[in-house]
């Protein structure tokens, strides 16, 4: 028979005391194994062997599992906000814990709380719920990107989400590189822009976006374009679509998340230099 800590490392690293009993271990035997410090209650009928993750360890101990954006982070799907509270779901009529440094922003959506941390499909339906249509969409398409969701999953999150905002999943594509990319293409969506997406143009390599034919739109993000190396190839790609007849603009992070309204201008305005 495994021992307390490797039974509950094997499933997961976290347990409930109902769950252990079940398999064989009695309170006592658990008691004595908390007092040892070899097992860790986190709160009254939940334990957790040694290096479970910490931000699951606070969840737990605020009374859920781990939701939303911080299920996503962790997953390294692109999300809005690099860092931020962690995101508990509690469900619905329950109460926060007091836990230590307790920051946590806390959601009582209807279900049951999983023990540890939510699934993808799951998070990314709060993150709707929690941060809109935006930080969804961008997060939707990077975690397909990532391959982390199966046709039948995407499936799953659709008929989760309001009717109305189903279209979002329609419009969504697995090829984006960033999530700054899938945010320009959303609002220029909404905008009534068409966007080709990901076009090979020889010479020049494959770009973000072209509109109009003529207008190339790049959307660096802050991991792709940073530093001086990755600029001089983005101003030798401009300069030979310029001498195919194209104009590019080219965004990054900070335009594009804080400084839209400058980004929207400059491409109205070279799309009606391109119609003039």
């Amino acid at each position: 028979m495994l021992s307390a800590i490797d039974t509950v490392a094997r499933l997961g690293g976290i347990a409930t005391g109902a769950r252990l009993q079940e398999l064989g271990f009695d309170r006592r035997a658990l008691a004595r194994l908390v007092d040892r410090h070899e097992l860790d209650r986190i709160r009254p009928g939940v334990f957790a062997a040694p290096g479970l993750d910490p931000e699951v360890r606070a969840a737990t101990a605020h009374g859920g599992a781990l939701a939303c954006v911080s299920v996503l982070r962790k997953r390294k799907v692109w999300v809005l906000a690099d860092e931020g509270p962690l995101h508990v779901w509690l469900g619905p009529n329950h109460h926060a814990q007091p836990h230590s440094a307790c920051t946590c922003v806390s959601h009582f959506y209807r279900g049951v709380p999983p023990l540890g941390q939510v699934d993808i499909e799951t998070a990314l339906t709060q993150l709707f719920r929690c941060q809109g249509d935006e930080s969804f969409f961008a997060s939707y398409e990077s975690a397909w990107r990532k391959g982390l969701l199966s046709r039948a999953a995407r499936l799953r999150i659709r008929a989760a989400l309001p009717s109305k905002a189903r279209w979002l999943v329609d419009l969504a594509r697995s090829d984006a590189d960033s999530g700054v990319e899938s945010l320009l293409r959303l609002r220029l969506h909404v905008l009534g822009i068409r966007l080709d997406c990901q076009v090979r143009i020889d010479g020049v390599g494959v770009v973000d976006f072209v509109v109009a034919g003529r207008l190339i739109i790049e959307a660096d993000g802050k991991e792709n374009h940073d530093g001086s190396s990755k600029r001089h190839k983005d101003l030798r790609r401009d300069a030979a679509a310029s001498s195919l007849g194209y104009e590019t603009l080219r965004f990054d992070y900070a335009q594009i998340v804080h400084d839209w309204p400058a980004v929207q201008s400059a491409i109205l305005a070279a799309l009606a230099r391109i119609d003039a």
